[in-house]
């Protein structure tokens, strides 16, 4: 079993309550939670007949494409970092 301690931590994320259990700092997990429900209701509003399930596949959708665009620009930046090596 693991030593690291566990932050356990109620947020409201598109008007439910969810409890949080994690490792990073409370705030971390706060901060986290306030994206996803910014980006639901973003998504809600351009979206209004939306069931609560799409909506979250769609926020899901959208958090991962972020992610590897995120992704793929460290990797590129990354490479260009490298030095050229000589022939």
């Amino acid at each position: 079993m693991s030593n690291t301690q566990k932050n356990r931590i109620s947020v409201e994320i598109f008007g439910t309550q969810y409890v949080i259990l994690g490792t990073e700092s409370t705030d971390h997990i706060r901060h986290v939670a306030s994206l996803v429900d910014n980006k639901m209701r973003e998504i809600s509003s351009k979206n209004p007949g939306l069931g609560i399930n799409q909506l979250a596949v769609l926020t899901a959708v959208n958090a991962v494409n972020d992610y590897l665009k995120m992704k793929d620009e460290l990797k590129r930046l990354h490479t260009e970092q490298q030095p050229e090596k000589e022939l």
